[in-house]
């Protein structure tokens, strides 16, 4: 059974807070109800009765599962979720752990109010720690455990034969007032069932936890690289720059430099200035180490007369001058 809350590893050390203060408010409840109230004021006061909504005593819904008709009862109930509940809760966290118990408790009061609303009143923790049970099935379905101490069985069957008990029996006790109420421990079940099957809060944590690593596509303009930076043969750079380049800053401030005074017009050199001698191969050779220099330390670092000649080239390759 594979389910979006699934745990990806079991935190031994994280102490289980969420089952101890339920654990404990059990306890409480049934303490009071032994000593001061008695059994028939705690279920009367805290457990749903039918006609509770019609009355506005909503809060029945949630209080009718601290509430026990006795100490097997509060035993049978408190020892499952001792059973099922740390690990589970070590898995997810004391909130989402306490969230899910209520709803499989809101879950199972939803069933016994469709189809067992005349059964009198509603107490006790069954449905939210079979609920509980489901989620424990869903995390670790091969878990070996022992039915009535003898019969070995993995959880998932444990699970499912509960639930299958619990449907025949609530068929079988369907219309009787009192009793067990085997439609909330349905009720429980489905309600957990339903909701490991529903994307929430702590998938989408681990979703962005995993793409937050990830680095964010940059905006900024693709930058020349100067020609001494050499580049693998799969585009990337050749490693770090070389001792004693320029900072990043210093290369945008020239490559800054270098367009403003690309963007400006010359002006016209002068004709006194000596102009190299050129051989059939030195001009192309004088060109390209010109060109070099203008992409390693911009246009500004040309001299008169490599000025001189890249305007001379300029024109001939315009058709201005015809060679000789």
């Amino acid at each position: 059974m594979s389910s979006p809350w699934l745990a990806e590893e079991y935190e031994a050390s994280r102490t289980p807070s969420a089952v101890y203060w339920l654990i404990g408010l059990c306890v409480a409840v049934y303490f009071i109800q032994s000593t001061l109230v008695g059994d028939a004021a705690m279920a009367s006061a805290l457990g749903y009765q039918p006609g509770d909504l019609g009355r506005r005593a909503v809060w029945t819904v949630v209080t009718y599962m601290f509430v026990h008709g006795g100490l097997m009862h509060l035993a049978l109930n408190l020892w499952t979720l001792w059973l099922f509940g740390p690990r589970v809760e070590r898995a997810w966290g004391p909130r989402a752990f306490t969230w899910f118990y209520l709803w499989c408790g809101i879950g199972g009061w939803a069933f016994h109010y469709m189809f067992q609303g005349s059964g009198g009143t509603l107490i006790g923790a069954s449905a939210a720690i079979l609920g509980i049970a489901v989620a424990y099935a869903s995390l670790w379905p091969d878990d070996q455990v022992y039915l009535f101490g003898v019969v070995p069985m993995t959880v998932r069957w444990l699970v499912l034969f509960m639930a299958a008990i619990n449907i025949a029996m609530a068929w079988l006790d369907h219309g009787s007032a009192g009793g067990t109420a085997y439609a909330a421990h349905i009720g429980g079940m489905a309600a957990g069932w339903l909701m490991l099957r529903t994307p929430n809060a702590q998938s989408l944590d681990r979703f962005r936890s995993g793409i937050a690593s990830a680095p964010d596509d940059s905006d900024e303009i693709p930058r020349p690289v100067p020609r001494g930076h050499g580049r693998a043969r799969g585009g990337s750079i050749d490693g770090p720059p070389p001792e004693g380049a320029r900072s990043s800053r210093a290369t945008d401030d020239i490559v800054a430099q270098s367009r403003a005074a690309m963007s400006m017009r010359p002006e016209p050199p002068t004709r006194s200035a000596p102009v190299p001698a050129m051989t059939p191969t030195a001009p192309i050779n004088a060109v390209d180490a010109v060109l070099d220099k203008i992409g390693a330390s911009g246009i500004g670092s040309l001299s008169a007369e490599e000025r001189l000649l890249l305007d001379e080239w300029s024109k001939r390759l315009r058709g201005g001058n015809s060679a000789s």
